[in-house]
């Protein structure tokens, strides 16, 4: 893909020296932090603690409604600005005219909301080093909490650059972003209402909490795996395809 790479660097500086991305990690690592702390002292209180669940299944897990509703708000940031923006001001005209393919354009940038939503999630590391001074800790179940962690967040991010191809507005791109994650959400939840079916088969299927409970014990189901990938490659080819429409249009 030719000029990926360029691509790809030149959204990652416009990221960081603009005041966006040092916002939205020092909020997201303060929520964070808030909520791994009220954890640690909930599990400092209790006196018997079965053994496979502890402060890392409960803040990956049990808790992963406080994590869905901070991803609610991330990954439609991170992504609201990449063509919405651009658009706007016009800027995007001479990206579309270099010898850049439409595949690299939105690859590219995913690329880089991804690497900078990896990033921000990096120091949260810190809370397994601290409970590793304090007792043990369940690597295996600490690796496949975090690959969770960036498969929801890698398909929420797809969703979030599709949406951000269909208007100028960041505003609407954010909220037509947020629109589509509470609705996957919300069908998720559904699990716990309806009987089993075809639609408890399909809620259950999607739910971030079921998937978040179970890598949070290190269970990994290909199934949800497949789910994850879905949830990326599809928002990204149709981004692709409204990416190449602009310049066929122009």
């Amino acid at each position: 893909m030719n000029g990926f790479f360029a691509v790809f660097r030149r959204e990652m500086l416009s990221l960081w020296v603009t005041p966006l991305a040092w916002v939205l990690v020092a909020s997201f690592l303060l929520l964070q932090g808030g909520i791994f702390y009220s954890i640690v002292v909930h599990f400092s209180q209790m006196n018997d603690v079965a053994i496979d669940l502890g402060p890392v299944q409960a803040y990956f897990g049990q808790q992963s409604i406080l994590m869905a509703i901070s991803l609610l708000l991330l990954c439609p940031a991170l992504t609201m600005r990449l063509f919405a923006e651009e658009r706007r001001t016009g800027t995007i005209e001479p990206l579309l005219t270099a010898p850049v393919t439409p595949a690299a354009v939105v690859l590219g940038k995913y690329a880089a909301t991804l690497a900078t939503y990896v990033l921000m999630w990096a120091p949260t590391l810190l809370y397994v080093v601290i409970l590793r001074d304090t007792g043990s800790v369940d690597w295996g179940v600490v690796s496949t909490s975090y690959c969770g962690v960036v498969g929801v967040g890698a398909g929420y991010l797809a969703v979030g650059t599709l949406m951000s191809t269909v208007t100028q507005s960041q505003l609407i791109a954010l909220m037509l972003t947020i629109l589509l994650q509470f609705g996957m959400f919300v069908l998720g939840i559904a699990q716990y209402i309806f009987e089993p079916g075809w639609i408890w088969e399909i809620s259950a299927h999607i739910s971030l909490s079921s998937q978040m409970e179970e890598l949070s014990k290190g269970v990994v189901d290909s199934r949800r795996l497949v789910f994850d990938l879905t949830l990326v490659a599809l928002p990204l080819f149709l981004a692709v395809r409204v990416v190449d429409s602009w310049r066929t249009d122009g």
